[in-house]
Order: structure tokens, then sequence, then C-alpha cells
């Protein structure tokens, strides 16, 4: 019988190996579909919904969002900026630019504190901690791109996704490396 901690650990490299996949698939629509403008709107307001669904889904696997404030919060964070990015979409490209970014802000650093307080349960947190706080500076940058002369595309929001998705892999991979060690000693 697997343990509650060797449970929960299976799950997580479950969820960081599914939020790997959707980025990268993500980006593969982004890319693909960049000139269609009904299909990126689609696909800008589907990404912070991803990320509010899968939130709470973690959140409700690891004891609810009572015992996981920070993924409560990016559930709700997340949600507001996908009803944010949906009215921001018939505004301007800046606009939205500049939605993701206060987003990335946010989610990165409540993606950092859900990070230190697993920590001590699961490990190769590290990973989740750097990426937190990179989408915060990435959040940063944006803000700073949505304030140019130059209109933002979906495409500007590409590199976001895909470090995202990298250390979502990098920290599957991690997990599985320490669940194989952790059984051959």
């Amino acid at each position: 019988m697997q343990s509650q901690s060797s449970t929960s650990s299976s799950w997580l490299r479950s969820y960081y190996f599914a939020r790997a996949i959707v980025s990268i698939a993500w980006i593969a629509a982004a890319v693909l579909l960049s000139g269609q403008s009904r299909a990126v709107a689609f696909l800008l307001v589907i990404y912070p919904a991803w990320d509010a669904l899968a939130n709470l889904i973690d959140a409700q696997v690891n004891g609810g969002l009572k015992a996981n404030p920070s993924q409560a919060l990016n559930v709700v964070v997340s949600t507001i900026t996908a009803l944010a990015v949906l009215v921001a979409v018939s505004n301007s490209s800046h606009a939205v630019l500049a939605v993701f970014g206060i987003w990335a802000i946010f989610s990165g650093l409540l993606q950092l504190s859900t990070a230190v307080r697993r920590w001590r349960h699961h490990g190769a947190q590290w990973v989740m901690i750097l990426s937190g706080g990179q989408s915060a500076l990435a959040g940063g940058f944006m803000i700073s791109l949505a304030f140019g002369a130059v209109a933002p595309t979906i495409l500007d929001i590409v590199p976001y996704a895909g470090f995202g998705a990298f250390y979502f892999l990098l920290s599957a991979i991690w997990l599985v490396v320490a669940a194989y060690r952790r059984a051959g000693a």
C-alpha cells in the first residue's frame, strides 16, 4: 500500500507532466493560429482559465482549497484574469498584454508560495520556486511591452508559456528521478 506522501508525490508528478503538455499544446496552437483573430482570442482566454482549473483540481486533490490558500487565491486571480482578457481582447492587444503581465506577477508569486509550502513534503520545489519568481519578472516585462509603440501579438506570450512548460516538465522529471532513487535505496 502506498503512503500518503508517495500518493501525493505521484499525483504531483502527473500534475506537472499534464501542465507541461497543455502548455506545449497551447504554444503550438498559438504559433499555428496566430493570424486568426477568433482562435487567438479563444487561446488568450483559455490560458488563464486552464490555470484556474488546474490549480483548483490540484488543491482539491491535496486537501481542498482551505488547506491550500495560495492555490485558492490563484484560482480566483486566474478566473478574474480570464474574464479580464475576454474584455481586453475587444479593446486592444496592448490591454491584453498588460492583463497577462499583471496576471503573471500575481500567479507567479502565488506559485512561489505554493512551492515553498510543498518543499518539505515533496522536494524538487526549487524549480517551481524559480518558475514563480521568473513568472513575476516576466509579468513586469510584459507590462513594459504593453506600453510600447509596437502592437503585441499572442507570440509575445509564447515565451512565457514556453518557460512555464519547461519548468513543469523539469519538475516532473525531477520528481520521477527522486522516486526512483528512493525506490532503489
